[in-house]
């Protein structure tokens, strides 16, 4: 049947059960280290430190955005694949020389692209990227009328040779704003 004292001589490295328990506490362990040592390797940029900041900007931002819905401001965006070339056709009651258009990752900063355009006449708009823009991304279009500085700011899903079209869409955020 069973046999008590040979159990109580075996030592306890020839048994199975303490391993299993050693190899268990040593894979959490492991993991463990590995989990921390990637967040202090890759530490999230998501978080903004100063809220308060942020805060004010959110509403320079909404009164940007009613200053391009005011003006009657509407864009159609096209990114040529081949050439890299960016083509804006402004339509509104501001047409600046000069607008910058920001292509923004919602996750991945290094992925964001700035470009700058030059008004090549009739309301149409020339720049130039240099790699191709593929993805989810928040498009913004900045001008200036009369000093001030107006925004279209849209969540957009872009692809090469794919039409955009910002000013389109209701203004988000400023629902409680008074005109």
């Amino acid at each position: 049947m069973f046999n008590a004292t040979a159990d109580a001589a075996t030592p306890w490295y020839k048994h199975l059960w303490p391993w299993i328990i050693i190899a268990i506490l040593t894979c959490s362990v492991t993991l463990t280290l590995s989990m921390v040592t990637i967040a202090v390797q890759h530490p999230d940029n998501l978080v903004s430190d100063n809220y308060y900041e942020a805060g004010k900007g959110i509403n320079r931002s909404l009164e940007r955005e009613r200053l391009a819905q005011d003006l009657k401001q509407r864009a159609d965006v096209t990114l040529d694949s081949l050439t890299g070339e960016v083509d804006v056709r402004l339509s509104g009651d501001s047409q600046p020389a000069q607008l910058t258009l920001n292509l923004i990752s919602p996750t991945q900063p290094d992925k964001d692209r700035r470009i700058d355009l030059n008004l090549a006449g009739n309301g149409r708009y020339v720049g130039h990227v240099v790699d191709q823009v593929q993805g989810r991304r928040f498009v913004e279009l900045l001008g200036q009328q009369n000093g001030m500085t107006w925004r279209l700011f849209e969540e957009e899903q872009v692809s090469p040779d794919k039409p955009l079209t910002l000013g389109d869409e209701p203004l988000q955020g400023a629902e409680d704003l008074k005109r």
